[in-house]
């Protein structure tokens, strides 16, 4: 559901990606970070991922924590995306603390209020009502299949499986391929152990999520068959996610380099 707001702008600016690689390639990125752009990190070619148990280095202490810290527009929480290939595998209390500050992170209560809006105003869950009482349902709902979902998916479920939650974004290709690469991402994931292997954490958080929802839910929209349906979804949102995480930083490159040329030029005009 946290994606609705911003899906506009992959949807738009997905075919702006996909520039021809000659004009790629005389592009130069944007080497500057600001508190908009996604982090850099290295890419080494080697697949695989370190020994498990092995003591991170400070320079992966110091990589992750600022992984940790990416914003899409500088705004929505971007703490579950890494570029690197071979990053070290999360410790239970790492995977703990990545739910939690996803999950609680100020932005997810405004958004969370914005798609309570999106539900009273559609009527959705109408045994829930009209007015501050029905707005405030909502907005619980919402918050509660939020945080469910990440507890489930990032941490009680990869801690039990030894799976890892983040997304591991690819970063170069074809568009087709790196689309392929993110919707099956959803459901292939990295091991702790550094192999890959079916996402369990990812089904089974989506329907452990869905099925405590019919808790609090209201009685008409309870059941297998309305839990099903709200799990489902809850995995297209997350393939979506996925597309998102995937080429947003191609798209901030763009954008930044485009206003950097912009500003070089009205700079050099100024200085005539």
């Amino acid at each position: 559901m946290r994606f609705l707001p911003v899906l506009a702008l992959f949807v738009s600016s997905i075919s702006w990606v996909a520039t021809p690689a000659q004009e790629r390639a005389q592009e130069q990125p944007v080497r500057q970070i600001t508190s908009q752009q996604p982090v850099p990190s290295p890419k080494p070619e080697t697949p695989g991922q370190p020994p498990p148990g092995r003591n991170k280095t400070e320079q992966e202490k110091e990589i992750e924590k600022r992984e940790q810290s990416q914003r899409m527009l500088g705004v929505v929480p971007q703490f579950a995306v890494t570029s690197r290939g071979n990053a070290p595998p999360l410790a239970p209390r790492e995977k703990f603390h990545l739910f939690s500050k996803s999950a609680f992170d100020p932005v997810e209560f405004g958004l969370v209020g914005l798609q309570a809006g999106i539900s009273q105003a559609t009527d959705e869950f109408p045994g829930y009502g009209q007015g501050a009482q029905g707005y405030g349902k909502r907005y619980g709902a919402t918050f509660a299949d939020e945080v469910s979902a990440g507890f489930f998916s990032n941490f009680f479920w990869p801690v039990m499986l030894k799976q890892d939650p983040r997304y591991f974004r690819l970063g170069e290709g074809s568009i087709k391929h790196r689309i392929l690469y993110s919707v099956r991402q959803e459901f292939i994931c990295h091991t702790d152990k550094g192999g890959r292997a079916f996402s369990f954490s990812n089904v089974l958080g989506a329907f452990s999520g869905g099925g405590l929802s019919n808790i609090y839910y209201p009685k008409e929209d309870r059941g297998l068959g309305l839990t099903a349906s709200r799990s489902s979804i809850a995995l297209m949102y997350g393939s979506l996610g996925g597309l998102i995480d995937e080429f947003y930083p191609d798209i901030a490159r763009k954008l930044f380099h485009k206003q950097q040329k912009e500003n070089s030029g009205k700079t050099s005009a100024g200085s005539d």
